[in-house]
């Protein structure tokens, strides 16, 4: 029962930080992470100490509407393609995964 006690705990904690990054305040923010340090979940706590380290990266994530989330999704996208072609052939066949087949005729002329 304890268990379930800190992960009900736990997730309510990591849904106020979701609702934070959503469009919270700084004070929020300030109250959230003195909340993860005083409920006793280690890995809350861990997770407040990291965020503490770099407190003007998340106080910045949390005002700004900016993400690099698109920038990331397409950096992720590639390293799969490459990873899925290592040892097969060579950058033609990676020309041919990366540009849609539509646009093909364009790169040719």
């Amino acid at each position: 029962m304890i268990e379930s006690a800190e992960f009900t705990i736990m997730r309510q904690l990591a849904m106020r930080f979701r609702g934070l990054l959503m469009g919270g305040s700084i004070e929020k923010l300030d109250a959230w992470l003195h909340d993860a340090q005083l409920l006793g979940i280690y890995a809350m706590q861990r997770f407040a100490r990291a965020a503490r380290q770099d407190i003007d990266a998340v106080r910045n994530a949390v005002l700004e509407p900016w993400s690099n989330g698109q920038t990331e999704g397409q950096i992720n996208r590639l390293k799969a393609i490459k990873r899925a072609m290592y040892g097969r052939a060579g950058i033609e066949l990676l020309r041919a995964r990366m540009i849609p087949l539509y646009q093909v005729d364009l790169h040719q002329e």
